[in-house]
């Protein structure tokens, strides 16, 4: 069994009560639901913090587009290629 540690977090009346009724709605423990949650808002943390880094680290290396050429793809986007 993995190590694990106990948090203490205080929530709002109004979310615990969410978590409450979503523990009872799915049959799990408001610990599970509570874990769950928090490694899925650390995963897209971690994964946006690297894509930064990642953006930063290509800019100091000179791997940049201009501000028009940027416009132009962001123009394009949500368009069919029939379009």
């Amino acid at each position: 069994m993995k190590k694990q540690t106990l948090v203490s977090v205080r929530l709002s009346d109004p979310v615990a009560e969410r978590l409450e009724n979503l523990a009872h709605a799915t049959n799990r423990s408001k610990s599970f639901l509570a874990a769950q949650a928090i490694e899925e808002f650390l995963a897209l943390q971690e994964w946006q913090v690297a894509a930064i880094k990642e953006g930063i680290d290509a800019a100091d290396r000179g791997e940049l587009v201009s501000h028009d050429e940027a416009v132009a793809e962001l123009s394009r986007w949500g368009k069919s290629h029939a379009d």
